[in-house]
């Protein structure tokens, strides 16, 4: 049976939670891999709306196991909120479907504070435009080995020392930047009174998986973000504490990298970022402002205003060669529905140079201007098609240059938010 990894291929917000929730029907496991709740999901079923944040997206199909990986960093107190509000959705969360890998770094309240902290204190142009959770910090610490983890809970002495040593590191820094220091014993007393909630869901899930492969059970890998803000692809350093791309995926549950069998990549048929960072095909004019409006693009975690632009071939393409992106799920063509004009992003021009990439240094970044190729748009609603033949002539165009120029398939295509408005060229999870 094939096991499937779904990636984010532009800068996240490309629709990950509808086609993994359309996925996971014909999955046996859906695994979150990285990040943390600073990225949501957001999936229509039946017509009703689940906003995920923490929770892998397969908590709302019956009859799945999900698992919350140690590649992830995980706010305990954000979970079980989530778990709450989900559940007065009508939907059953248990030990038996929910699995929490025990080595999971976990993200502490001290963490939050150190992120906003950074964040209001950085000059004008400096800001990275995080979310102020606290992922970037979470993560800093994992890798100083410093982490509270998630069976640490399970004993008292382990996880004083634990938070003896994170706040070595973390007082200090508060100092210098005019933040109190830790309280720890209530810090301890939070984490006590989680321990209880938490502990329930926690297994090596490392070992689990590993017995659920060699049973031949499905499984579906499905990251947070999009590649572009990869902590080493991505348009440094605006980008996440974690690697977003497809061989995070193995890593990240405990699993070799021969367990990955297709890479689905999903992505906008335009292009849109939340925050700082450069964005070579933004649109500040009408038609930016069009793609927004009929995208109803906010961010399902900040609300946050998304920057839109023309659909960057460039870019898209650099995604499927850092993740071997075997097919992509193109997702929002319906919002281009109405445009006589549209523009695809082939190169960059810097310096009178053309680049087909865009440059690693963030200076250069910054000074690229798009070289577009402009093809016809169409009239036709494309809104709820699922067959090729709903299509207008136009806009299967559009769909076919755009695999050219990224050089990889379209396996699927969504037309509106609905789970079922899915156009099926390839089954990822096909032996």
């Amino acid at each position: 049976m094939a096991n499937v990894v779904v990636v984010g291929a532009q800068w996240g917000d490309e629709g990950k939670g509808k086609i993994v929730d359309w996925l996971s029907e014909r999955a046996d496991v859906i695994c979150r891999f990285q990040g943390g709740h600073n990225a949501g999901h957001t999936l229509v079923v039946d017509g009703k709306v689940y906003k995920l944040h923490a929770l892998p997206s397969g908590v709302v199909r019956g009859g799945k196991l999900s698992v919350i990986g140690n590649g992830v960093v995980l706010d305990p107190w954000h979970l079980l909120q989530e778990i709450d509000t989900i559940r007065a959705q009508g939907v059953e969360i248990t030990p038996e479907t929910l699995m929490i890998a025990e080595n999971t770094p976990l993200i502490l309240p001290i963490h939050g504070e150190l992120d906003r902290a950074r964040e209001e204190a950085a000059s004008k142009g400096t800001k990275i435009g995080t979310t102020g959770r606290g992922i970037g910090p979470a993560y800093e610490d994992k890798v100083g080995r410093r982490s509270v983890r998630v069976a640490d809970l399970a004993d008292q002495a382990t996880l004083e020392a634990r938070v003896d040593r994170a706040l070595q590191h973390h007082d200090p820094l508060r100092r210098g930047l005019g933040v109190p220091p830790v309280d720890r014993d209530a810090l301890l007393a939070q984490l006590s009174e989680v321990a209880g909630q938490i502990l329930p869901f926690a297994a090596p899930v490392w070992k689990v998986l590993n017995e659920k492969r060699k049973a031949g059970r499905r499984i579906l890998f499905e990251g947070a973000q999009g590649a572009l803000l990869d902590i080493d692809f991505g348009t440094y350093p605006f980008v996440t504490s974690s690697n977003v791309i497809s061989g995070q995926a193995a890593t990240g549950v405990g699993l070799g990298p021969g367990a990955i069998d297709y890479v689905l990549g999903i992505v906008k048929a335009y292009t849109t970022r939340v925050g700082e960072g450069p964005f070579p095909t933004e649109l500040d004019d009408a038609d930016g402002q069009r793609l927004g409006e009929r995208g109803h693009e906010f961010g399902t975690t900040t609300g946050r205003k998304r920057r839109c632009g023309w659909f960057d071939a460039c870019l898209v393409r650099q995604t499927c060669a850092t993740s071997g992106v075997n097919g992509i799920s193109l997702t929002k063509l319906d919002v281009l529905d109405g445009f006589e004009t549209l523009k695809i992003c082939v190169g960059y021009e810097l310096d009178g140079k053309r680049y087909d990439y865009l440059p690693t240094a963030s200076e250069e970044q910054g000074r690229c201007t798009p070289i577009y190729e402009e093809v016809p748009g169409w009239s036709q609603s494309t809104e709820g098609a699922r067959s090729w033949v709903d299509l207008p002539a136009e806009a299967i165009k559009y769909v076919r240059r755009i695999e050219e120029l990224i050089e990889c398939p379209v396996a699927l295509l969504s037309t509106s938010p609905e789970r079922d408005d899915t156009i099926l060229v390839t089954d990822p999870f096909a032996d």
